[in-house]
């Protein structure tokens, strides 16, 4: 079996161990603050923990999502080679999440599955999880040639509605505070925005950052006038307003256009040419 720092022709890849080992940072935080390290994890020590998971499980099935189109965007082949890792490390968090809530109900397994079927948000975010669990039992070379391509292809498509079910939960456990989750999904938007090609060329990168600004704003404006009743149009004003300090769309904004900024400079970056081979050195 092959280490998950080596290449598939069992070649070591500085990259791709750095990526494994920073995918335990977050834990190692977590452990850090339960042992009362960065002031602990508070009066609700398993809740917080519970939280924050979760909250990593969701940051990093984003950047799993990335990687295709940064992949193309950015002319780094090499971040092929983390994705599966990384799609691992998002149901290894997300296992984590459901645990922690599993110990917080001091193991009761029926009290877990009540939970979980009478509250919804709880439900959707259960079956995100079996969904994962579904895509990490699938994600080797072996279960890859076992289903065939196109079935492992249509298996793994499911991580998009997937991920849809897990904002949802996020947004749906943050209670009023939603302004992570609103960030989270505007960056999900342009990230599925730009697996369309023509979405990664220079006018298309131009016009996706106005587009998911607005989006943004329209689904956190929409959020808060179904929950609270508050007119839509006096939220959306407020939400692409400055006054309030900065909203989940001018996040969002900020954070598109760096990236996209990122994307120009490395367009600018020479291309080293292929070298063809003479007859007389093919094998």
């Amino acid at each position: 079996m092959g280490t998950p720092w080596r290449t598939r022709d069992g070649r070591f890849s500085p990259f791709k161990l750095a990526v494994f080992l920073a995918l335990f940072l977050p834990a190692l935080w977590l452990v850090f603050r339960a042992f009362g390290g960065a002031g602990g994890l508070g009066p609700r020590p398993y809740m917080e923990a519970i939280h924050r998971s979760g909250d990593w499980a969701v940051r990093l099935w984003l950047i799993s999502l990335a990687l295709t189109p940064f992949r193309h965007m950015l002319r780094l082949p090499a971040l092929a080679l983390v994705r599966r890792m990384i799609g691992v490390a998002v149901f290894a968090y997300a296992a984590l999440h459901v645990t922690l809530y599993t110990v917080d109900l001091a193991g009761d397994l029926g009290k877990v599955a009540s939970e979980i079927w009478l509250r919804f948000y709880l439900t959707i975010g259960f079956v995100a999880v079996l969904g994962l669990l579904a895509l990490a039992a699938t994600s080797t070379d072996g279960m890859l040639r076992r289903l065939g391509g196109r079935a492992w292809r249509g298996l793994h498509r499911l991580t998009y509605p997937l991920a849809a079910l897990a904002l949802w939960h996020f947004g749906l456990q943050s209670k009023l505070e939603v302004s992570e989750p609103m960030v989270m999904i505007g960056l999900t938007l342009w990230v599925l925005l730009l697996r369309w090609p023509a979405a990664r060329t220079g006018w298309g990168l131009a016009l996706s950052l106005p587009l998911v600004v607005l989006a943004t704003a329209g689904i956190e404006a929409a959020w808060y006038a179904v929950r609270s009743g508050a007119p839509l149009t006096a939220i959306l004003g407020a939400n692409l307003m400055t006054g309030l300090g900065l909203r989940p769309a001018h996040w969002v904004a900020l954070l598109v256009g760096a990236a996209i900024l990122l994307v120009g400079l490395a367009r600018l970056r020479p291309v080293a040419p292929v070298r063809r081979r003479r007859l007389s050195e093919v094998p």
